[in-house]
């Protein structure tokens, strides 16, 4: 049980899991130093001016570190022009100075909660690098051209002057598209938003229909996100997909794979985003079984996102479950560098053969280097990288992406320890979510809490249903431990 003499402190524990996995939590004096000397943002005349097109940004009711715009316009034939501008932070952050040193470091923003530990500064990735609404902004743009059948025809990337012309976030979006709520003030202020949105999310609809066609598979796991009231954890809430959601993602996806294409074709190394055939497919074959359904003895995409497709059609309330238990069994993404001339990995849960991340800079990496390989690319420069740096860049950036999950995990599992301190000696249906030589682990239906099963976890494995007791918390380690008490 958790000893009560000491109140655990949830942003002491933050910092203290920043280090102890290799994360820097604060930034050192010499990127502070240059930070001083940045007093306002980029400023090229003469690119082109996109600053009137009705670009928005659509991102968490909280974000304010705003890295992509979009925007559409209907063509003939069913066809859609689409625009995704993405914040040129290189131009101010340049390579191998103080600030891109530290962000090298971390490699990502880390989001905990109740801290977040950007990977750039505030004053650059919430202000001068961030595409604020009503401030013009230099970014880079991938413009594409997707048909009525949701193809890609066309495509360009080049950069540009743009200007965000209202700041949306994904719940009112959602609500609206979803005809569940009324369009955003932010939308209703600007003439033509409402159309805009719709042409946008048609375009992103199509777009993901071609997608499940050729096996992109579709997930809806929980993601618990702490209420707090000063130290004290009061609810846990569910974050929850919607259209909004959705139609980032896609022309995400979409704009990803255009730089992707567009270096290769450049004869540029790519840094790739990739995730491989799942690691323990004979037991994502298993738990279809269970459910009556049948999987190929072979990984396969398309069989496996039309099982998806029936199982959130049939049990939806279930499906989230479902969801937790095959991204489990499937394994993590990696970066991975690819010369020109090498075949693509691809990435097995999109099914898409070109894929690298581009467009969040403010946040990731990834993006910063893939930005400077696209300017360089542009402006007919070398390559800014050697090989053997980007090779190694891409385990870095890999690694210490793993780091960030198990910080942002650490702290959500004390911010859950600290919740659950009052229900000890209480009952849960569970969900098997892990189990190893190193433990087996659960996650309650109701609260959406991850714990460990201490007792009775002789034959559990990933996708099993069970009845568990809370035994005890510690909030210090993040430890929830449960008794198995299902019938045998």
């Amino acid at each position: 049980m958790e000893n009560q003499d000491k109140k655990p402190n949830l942003l002491q524990i933050a910092d203290k899991a920043m280090v102890s996995f290799g994360l820097e939590p604060d930034f050192p004096p010499e990127a502070l130093k240059q930070l001083e000397n940045i007093s306002k943002p980029a400023a090229e005349p003469s690119l082109p001016d996109l600053t009137g097109l009705l670009w928005c940004s659509i991102d968490n009711d909280d974000s304010r570190d705003l890295d992509q715009l979009t925007v559409a316009e209907k063509l003939p034939d069913g066809k859609t022009r689409l625009w995704v501008a993405v914040a040129d932070v290189d131009s101010l952050v340049k390579l191998q100075s103080p600030l891109d040193l530290h962000a090298r470091k971390n490699t990502t923003s880390v989001y905990t909660g109740v801290k977040t530990f950007p990977m750039l500064p505030e004053k650059l990735s919430t202000n001068l690098t961030s595409l604020n609404e009503g401030e013009e902004r230099l970014a880079v743009v991938v413009e594409m051209v997707v048909d009525a059948g949701g193809n890609g025809v066309e495509s360009q990337v080049y950069r540009a002057r743009v200007k965000n012309k209202a700041k949306l976030a994904y719940n009112s979006v959602g609500a609206w598209l979803e005809g569940r709520g009324p369009l955003p003030p932010a939308a209703a202020k600007v003439s033509g938003m409402d159309q805009q949105l719709k042409m946008q999310d048609e375009a992103a609809q199509r777009m993901r229909d071609l997608r499940y066609t050729h096996g992109a598979l579709d997930f809806q796991t929980l993601q618990p996100r702490a209420v707090t009231e000063g130290e004290n954890v009061i609810d846990l809430q569910l974050e929850t997909q919607n259209r909004a959601g959705e139609l980032i993602e896609d022309f995400m996806v979409a704009a990803n794979g255009v730089t992707a294409r567009y270096l290769s074709a450049a004869a540029f190394p790519t840094m790739r985003r990739v995730v491989k055939v799942p690691e323990r497919w004979d037991r994502i074959v298993e738990v279809a079984e269970d459910l009556g359904e049948k999987l190929p003895p072979d990984p396969d995409s398309k069989a496996l996102g039309e099982f998806l497709t029936r199982r959130r059609k049939k049990d939806p309330l279930r499906f989230p479950d479902l969801s937790l238990t095959v991204v489990k069994l499937m394994g993590r993404g990696e970066y991975v560098l690819e010369v020109p001339g090498q075949a693509p990995t691809g990435h097995f849960g999109l099914a898409v053969r070109d894929y690298n991340h581009s467009t969040a800079p403010n946040r990731r990496y990834p993006d910063v280097i893939t930005q400077r390989l696209l300017k360089a690319a542009l402006s007919k420069q070398p390559v800014p990288y050697p090989l053997a740096d980007l090779s190694t860049l891409a385990s870095h950036c890999t690694q210490q992406e793993n780091a960030a999950d198990k910080v942002e995990r650490q702290v959500r599992k004390s911010a859950s320890a600290m919740f659950m301190s009052k229900k000890i000696g209480d009952y849960f249906e569970a969900l098997v979510t892990g189990a190893s030589e190193k433990g087996t682990w659960v996650r309650l239906l109701k609260p959406p809490v991850e714990g460990k099963v201490v007792q009775g976890h002789r034959g559990l494995d990933v996708g099993d249903k069970i009845r568990v007791k809370l035994i005890s918390v510690n909030v210090d380690q993040g430890w929830i431990d449960f008794v198995n008490t299902t019938a045998r």
